[in-house]
């Protein structure tokens, strides 16, 4: 066998097998990190602001911008 190729197929595979080791190390690193996160509580389609009539028509209600920033910074200030 040429010690070239040799060389090429023992690079080749050490590149797989870092590769292989890099992925399953990655992916537990990110499987320990996401331990403590769960969905959220609300369900998202509670609150929408698109009311829905009895044809099946959807309305959309505009809600003022300073509105919203107002209650969240109330939020983010601790109140509520």
């Amino acid at each position: 066998m040429n010690p070239a190729v040799a060389f090429t197929l023992i690079l080749l595979s050490l590149m797989i097998g870092s590769g292989v080791v890099s992925a399953s190390w990655g992916f537990t690193l990110g499987r320990q990190a996401l331990t403590g996160v769960r969905q959220p509580e609300t369900r998202p389609t509670s609150g929408t602001p698109v009311s829905r009539d009895a044809a099946g028509q959807g309305t959309v209600m505009l809600v003022n911008e300073a509105e919203i920033l107002q209650q969240v910074k109330a939020r983010i200030n601790g109140g509520e």
